[in-house]
């Protein structure tokens, strides 16, 4: 028995599943989770000493590859000083200038402490904001695990087959209206049905939740217009996006601005942390200057603003950072459907910077109905072969690729050469 086998016999005593979050169980890919001892830029190595490479970088906040030297140093220096205070620090002003400098559509922003809380806060300010009840999401995107969001998600929900969670009320997701990623007509639909009493439309700029899928042209567009011509708040989530595409998130790579955006892990560098922000009288509704409550004690925690303002001044300040990401992305993603070609696998791939997804269907993928259609057994088989080679996919169907900044043409190759092995 390996010691990532015995880890895993005592945990799933004390933990349920054995795991502290869904997406980490290996159940679906008929595997034990491997627990990871330590991790130096794409790699990663498991408490039996096995080395990976890493895809998933820690859900996405690793894209500097993992404790990269900026960033470690800038954590060892802010616990020297202390590791919480609960009261204001110099760190958090910086952090709230930097990302307002980086995001154009952002003139305000609160840190909190995770995705999921930035997500709900955000919908609160956008419902105290417009004093409307009704929020629209898109049927596969994942925005947390709020109640009023837990309707046709995706990501580790799908995985599991639970469309939605034991344990919410009725009555949390009453307001909740779901409609189709990609198809703009639902969405104009509602509204016309609707409109004067939607809050906010929620969606991740690009699908990544369930898999990766790609915003058909207009689809944006067509929602910023949409909210633009109702009073309603458009919200991207960016938790997975924000400063993965570029320094401007989706927004700037798309080139469509959100009222309020989310962002995650990345902006603490893999610390918990996360983020709201948006248009100055939105956020100006928010406690203490208006009457929409949020709070949190941890919320801007010093030593996380230590390593997400270390991060984000590395990718600021590194010349042509995304253009090399991107480069390398491509590589890999291109080298991926070259293989599939001459083998002539009906298998997609949906690629947008360094996010990228293989789905085991012959459909093209665009949407939530589309994605499911993926053969999830097919991806198990691949998923252990691949794990076997020594390459860290992400233990679902449904999650993106995360490539890193420290991967190298070499180990492109070396990923490569074992999914050429499972394809021929």
């Amino acid at each position: 028995m390996t010691r990532s086998e015995m880890l895993f016999e005592r945990a799933v005593k004390r933990i349920p599943g054995g795991v502290n979050s869904p997406v980490r169980a290996f159940g679906s890919v008929g595997e034990t989770p491997r627990f990871i001892a330590s991790a130096k830029g794409a790699w990663l190595t498991d408490a039996d000493g096995r080395r990976y490479l890493d895809y998933v970088g820690s859900w996405g906040p690793m894209i500097l590859g993992h404790n990269h030297p900026a960033v470690r140093e800038a954590v060892l220096e802010a616990c020297s000083q202390g590791l919480s205070f609960g009261a204001a620090t110099e760190r958090e002003v910086e952090m709230a200038e930097l990302i307002c400098s980086l995001v154009p559509s952002v003139e305000m922003v609160r840190m909190v402490n995770s995705g999921t809380e930035a997500v709900m806060s955000a919908l609160r300010a956008a419902r105290g904001y417009t004093g409307r009840e009704k929020i629209v999401k898109f049927a596969g995107c994942y925005h947390g695990h709020c109640d009023a969001m837990l309707v046709k998600a995706g990501s580790g929900v799908m995985t599991a087959g639970v469309p939605d969670s034991a344990g919410v009320p009725k009555g949390c997701t009453k307001d909740t209206l779901t409609v189709s990623y990609n198809d703009l007509k639902s969405v104009e639909a509602l509204f016309e049905t609707c409109g004067r009493e939607i809050a906010a439309v929620i969606v991740e700029p690009v699908g990544a939740n369930m898999g990766v899928v790609l915003p058909e042209k207009g689809f944006l567009e067509g929602l910023r217009s949409l909210c633009s011509r109702y009073g309603s708040v458009l919200v991207f989530d960016e938790v997975i996006t924000g400063f993965r595409l570029g320094l401007s998130g989706a927004q700037g790579y798309f080139g469509v601005e959100a009222d309020l955006t989310t962002f995650g892990k990345i902006i603490g560098g893999g610390m918990p942390v996360g983020a709201y922000g948006g248009k100055r009288e939105i956020m100006e509704t928010v406690a203490p200057l208006g009457p929409v409550y949020q709070a949190g004690t941890l919320s801007g925690n010093p030593v996380a603003m230590a390593a997400g303002l270390a991060e984000l001044r590395t990718l600021r300040d590194t010349p042509g950072f995304y253009e090399e990401l991107h480069r390398k992305s491509q590589m890999l993603f291109e080298g991926m459907r070259e293989i599939l070609k001459k083998a002539g696998s009906p298998f997609q791939i949906n690629a947008a910077g360094s996010l990228g997804c293989l789905f085991f269907t012959d459909q093209e993928v665009r949407d939530y109905a589309s994605a499911k259609t993926s053969d999830s057994s097919a991806y198990a088989q691949y998923f252990s072969h691949m794990l076997n080679r020594g390459i860290y996919l992400a233990p679902s169907q449904f999650e993106a690729m995360f490539v890193s900044a420290a991967l190298t043409e070499e180990e492109i190759g070396k990923t490569l050469q074992a999914v050429q092995c499972f394809f021929t």
